[in-house]
């Protein structure tokens, strides 16, 4: 007797995706394209000109009530209460020993209504423990993760092509911020947010209507260059970018403060929260490891899971690796020992039983220009 398997679960633009000539694979129970083109085209394009991102894997989870902010200040890292309305912010949930079970943004859309977006892979668990932590609050949880397709367009261009389809002031749309909108008719939350490093929003529809989302955004941005883009491209756009991949970077042994995000912790606000005391102790003790950005000097590739060495001590392990199509030469970050994270320290990543020799720098590895 073999386990029932569950099929993964397919968006809205499945069979775009399938018109496209994408490969898709499963990706955090969902079938979603890893690539179309090419990822070093894919990638390129966006650093470039544009590319368009199916999303709709992520999990949407709404708060509203009318302890909402209160409600939202227990259960994360951060103070969403802080927000102006129409502003976003990065956060965290945690765990009661100060473990990440999720990385997420969190958006204020009204006095007390909030939009909490998750990982796909962390999604069901979110909305889980949210709606836990939220017993007790006048604050209730709207799951609208199977009810919403996510469309992203990410590039130097991306504002020049959704411009003139949307009745919102995109020169007034900040970063990290959303607005209410239409896009070409279709009802849109509109958020000035993305994963890739470069200037770009995210479109938050009715999960019916995004296929019509994508066609307009492809239709009108296909003079400007615009490409369908994978989870491969975004995948090193974002390590170049320095952002970290929850499972990789981020997990349930490593605290905010050990991934080097201690910022993202408002120690500070009022009332208690889930995690408190450990990532009070996290602070004060300092960091048992550190992510660091690494510029691979020797030949290969570090790729997730490779151990990294100081001489003859280990000291870590890689957590994300790629040869950068932007840089042209490999990166990676590591999770490593505190003492050996100081840029311009030379370790040693072992590669199919090589020692291959790597600088620590700065991230992240790419900036865009002002």
């Amino acid at each position: 007797m073999t386990d029932h398997v569950e099929p993964p679960r397919e968006t809205a633009l499945v069979d775009v995706h399938r018109a496209l000539g994408a490969r898709l694979i499963d990706f955090a129970g969902w079938l979603m394209p890893v690539q179309y083109a090419g990822i070093i085209e894919e990638h390129r394009a966006v650093r470039e000109r544009a590319g368009l991102f199916d999303l709709s894997h992520m999990g949407e989870l709404f708060v509203e009530g009318d302890d909402a902010g209160d409600a939202l200040a227990a259960a994360l890292v951060t103070d969403p209460r802080t927000l102006t309305v129409g502003r976003a912010h990065y956060s965290m949930i945690c765990a009661p020993d100060g473990g990440i079970i999720d990385d997420l943004i969190v958006y204020r859309l009204g006095s007390e209504r909030f939009l909490v977006v998750a990982n796909a892979g962390n999604a069901a668990v979110v909305s889980d423990e949210l709606a836990a932590r939220l017993g007790g609050w006048k604050a209730v949880l709207d799951d609208r993760s199977l009810a919403t397709s996510l469309v992203a367009i990410q590039g130097p261009r991306a504002a020049g092509i959704l411009g003139p389809l949307i009745d919102v002031d995109l020169g007034a749309l900040k970063y990290y911020a959303i607005a209410e909108g239409q896009v070409a008719g279709i009802p849109a939350l509109v958020a000035r947010t993305g994963y890739t490093g470069e200037d770009g929003f995210e479109l938050f529809v009715d999960w019916a209507r995004g296929p019509a989302a994508w066609a307009v955004l492809a239709d009108a941005g296909r003079s400007a260059g615009v490409v369908p883009c994978g989870l491969g491209a975004r995948d090193t756009l974002r390590l170049e970018a320095g952002m970290p991949l929850y499972g990789n970077e981020l997990d349930r042994q490593t605290t905010p403060f050990d991934a080097g995000l201690g910022r993202v912790v408002k120690l500070q606000k009022p009332g208690d929260f889930v995690g408190r005391a450990a990532l009070e102790r996290a602070e004060r003790e300092g960091p048992s490891k550190r992510l660091v950005g690494l510029r691979v000097t020797g030949r290969g590739i570090a790729r997730h899971g490779y151990h990294v060495v100081a001489g003859e001590r280990p000291t870590g392990v890689v957590t994300s690796g790629t040869q950068s199509p932007t840089l042209g030469y490999p990166i990676a970050m590591a999770s490593v020992a505190p003492g050996d994270g100081e840029p311009g320290t030379m370790l040693d990543v072992e590669i199919r039983d090589q020692r291959v020799a790597a600088e620590v720098v700065p991230l992240p590895f790419y900036k865009r220009s002002a």
